[in-house]
């Protein structure tokens, strides 16, 4: 009777130490790499989930992933098999010894802070199968140096990538991609060291706050695919010298870009849109093509 009173005491202890203790994954499974991935069932479907409720550690007394990681397409529980179509709010959060992730061509979303303080990755592939990238969820990852928005990505989160100070590359061949965070939470806030942003030759949207205030940026060219560009997508880019505008009949302007000093035009540019070269103080030449009738 005493030692039964005992282990209640200390199972209570254990309780009111270590509150967040809940399990919060329906089953564990050793991935192709050789880690061990936690996951829910969510509507029929597997999500890579954290072990525990916990704000601070989501792997308390569970091994964190590292080094390379490779996350299956699907996984098997009790004879039956799931695909892997999500990667979960904060899933690996805080796994400071993932230096490569390789996402499968089943996820269709990376959830907020999902991998939000992986200063060691270097190198994360993103299907063309995404087409949500959530909150925070590469925030702090420092080792990044380039990455590649798949053309099939609808929207990206409030400071999805912010402050991965390691950056300098960004392909974006998103089609039509609406949102890329907002005024005070952009996308790719603090990211101060980005010099090549590229764009694909399919893109119709360019959304709003993409590359604002993006200092380090230098020469910039608009696909004659673009129709749209939200408010504020190139808002003082101060480090500007040179655009090449090839988009026909799409509003856009680069306030705050006052060093700009070539700017030119596709040669099919039929409309160059109101407040266009505004305040652009620096430039010396601007040629208008045969092919602009308003």
């Amino acid at each position: 009777m005493k030692k039964q009173k005992l282990f209640l005491l200390v199972v209570l202890l254990m309780t009111l130490t270590f509150p967040c203790m809940s399990q919060d994954y329906d089953f564990s499974a050793v991935a192709p790499s050789g880690q061990s991935l936690y996951y829910r069932i969510v509507n029929g479907k597997a999500q890579v989930t954290f072990p525990f409720l916990h704000s601070e550690d989501y792997y308390y007394y569970h091994t964190k992933p590292t080094g390379v990681l490779t996350i299956p397409d699907s996984v098997i529980r009790n004879g039956i098999t799931y695909a892997v179509t999500s990667i979960g709010n904060s899933a690996f959060s805080g796994c400071i010894g993932l230096t490569s992730v390789m996402i499968p061509n089943s996820v269709t979303s990376i959830g907020a802070s999902a991998f939000k303080g992986c200063s060691g990755l270097t190198s994360v592939t993103i299907p063309t199968s995404v087409t949500s990238i959530g909150n925070s969820a590469f925030h702090l990852c420092w080792g990044l140096t380039s990455v590649t928005i798949p053309t099939s990505v609808l929207s990206i989160g409030d400071g999805a990538f912010r402050d991965c100070i390691g950056l300098t590359t960004v392909n974006f061949n998103a089609y039509s991609c609406l949102s890329a965070g907002s005024n005070s939470n952009r996308a790719f806030f603090g990211c101060n060291n980005i010099n090549t942003f590229t764009f694909g030759n399919n893109v119709r949207v360019i959304p709003a706050y993409l590359c604002y205030s993006m200092a380090s940026l230098t020469s910039l060219t608009i696909p004659n695919s673009v129709t749209s560009i939200g408010s504020d997508a190139f808002y003082y880019c101060s480090g500007l010298t040179t655009v090449h505008f090839n988009a026909d009949s799409c509003t856009a302007r680069f306030y705050g870009c006052n060093n700009i000093s070539t700017f030119t035009f596709g040669n099919n540019v039929r409309v160059i849109p109101p407040y266009l070269c505004y305040d652009m103080d620096s430039l010396t030449s601007v040629t208008i093509p045969n092919s602009v009738t308003t």
